[in-house]
């Protein structure tokens, strides 16, 4: 699939077979989230921008050693799983400002509704990273990244654990132009919309509201 990026190291994918066992404990769960987060995280900024500066070492010696440019990030999940990607890719990137986006699904008339929005101030300085754990129907993804885009980051891409075909596709059909980074893309969904094999519900394992 164009503008989509699966990340087979064998750590993500040993971790994300961990979050798929019904057994795993909501700590565990949540403590495997933020690992994924920090080596999905490695993996999307292994293209950042690099310049050089010179300095000094303890031993005395000068030399030109690599830099990353000066490229501002926003990190924004989506509520209210999204938070439990947002603490590993802080650990990565501790000076990204944040921002957040409040949605839910309505069951009456299965539309996405706002709930709350803020994101940086300076956010058409930056490049938007979006955080969530699954992109299943792609319904919430989309409603994310089109208000984004009202506030004109530089970039938006999506980062999220999991993935169905059926919500890469929604999302490109809507924004062909936001590259998509995930651990994993699975057989697709069932009739309650749930992502197969899947890890459940990541909110309700992550916050152990079962």
């Amino acid at each position: 699939m164009k503008n989509v990026h699966v990340i087979n190291h064998p750590l993500v994918q040993h971790k994300l077979s961990l979050m798929r066992m019904k057994d795993t404990s909501t700590g565990k769960f949540r403590t495997l989230l933020r690992e994924l987060s920090i080596l999905l995280g490695y993996e999307v900024t292994r293209n950042m921008p690099m310049t050089s500066v010179r300095i000094e070492t303890p031993l005395g010696y000068e030399m030109d050693a690599p830099v990353l440019q000066k490229k501002k990030m926003a990190l924004i999940p989506i509520l209210r799983a999204g938070n439990g990607m947002l603490e590993g890719f802080l650990q990565l990137m501790p000076t990204c400002k944040v921002g957040h986006i409040g949605l839910y699904r309505d069951v009456q008339t299965a539309s996405v509704v706002e709930y709350y929005f803020k994101v940086p101030k300076d956010i058409k300085t930056r490049h938007a990273l979006v955080l969530d754990p699954m992109l299943a129907t792609g319904y919430s993804a989309v409603a994310a990244v089109s208000r984004l885009k009202e506030k004109q980051p530089k970039s938006i891409d999506l980062v999220c654990i999991l993935a169905a075909p059926e919500g890469i596709r929604y999302l490109q059909e809507h924004h062909p132009d936001v590259t998509v980074y995930t651990a994993g893309i699975d057989e697709g969904l069932d009739e309650k919309k749930y992502i197969i094999p899947g890890i459940g519900d990541a909110g309700d394992r992550l916050y152990g509201t079962l």
